[in-house]
């Protein structure tokens, strides 16, 4: 759709949303917007006044992608076995490494840092200031990196809520008890 609309000489975006319908009736709706730069200068007002979050995606269809992973916390929550969803993604045909290895989810892999408690390993606050790093960079060479700018506020705030010194795989829990 979006080359379509380029042809065209139309501006198009793709926005996932998060919240629920009571969210839409509060207005705390989060965005994931995918499109080009200007065109989510086009649309934020507009989306401002349903949510109160709104990330630049990157380019069209990354929304979804951040949609999928939110929707991959939201499953656990509503019951599906974290076991279950770990051999679901570790048997597609896009194996995740990380997630056979390093599994998130305690009990899912032993000895890793989640079946501890998020002990050991690479501490959160380390991975926050590898992030700020990278955003340093970023403005330096005055590119856009909005999801690494979102994952570093994410660390900023489990940092802040005692954290920083569990391993950076916290962050699962730390998103699923929001």
């Amino acid at each position: 759709m979006a080359k379509l609309a380029r042809t065209k000489l139309l501006n198009f975006v793709d926005v996932p949303v998060s919240g629920s319908t009571i969210g839409a009736q509060k207005g705390t709706l989060t965005f994931m917007v995918a499109g080009q730069p200007n065109d989510l200068i086009a649309v934020e007002p507009i989306l401002g006044k349903m949510g109160k979050s709104i990330v630049h995606a990157g380019a069209n269809g990354s929304g979804l992608a951040a949609k999928i992973f939110n929707n991959l916390l939201a499953v656990i929550r509503l019951g599906l076995n974290k076991g279950v969803l770990a051999k679901l993604i570790n048997s597609s045909s896009d194996q995740f490494w990380s997630s056979q290895t390093y599994n998130p989810c305690p009990g899912v892999v032993a000895n890793v840092p989640s079946s501890n408690d998020y002990n050991d390993g690479f501490a959160s606050e380390l991975m926050n200031k590898d992030l700020l790093l990278a955003l340093d960079v970023a403005k330096q060479a005055k590119a856009s990196i909005p999801l690494t700018k979102k994952a570093t506020e994410i660390y900023n705030q489990l940092c802040s809520n005692g954290l920083h010194k569990r391993n950076f795989s916290v962050t699962f829990k730390y998103l699923n008890e929001q």
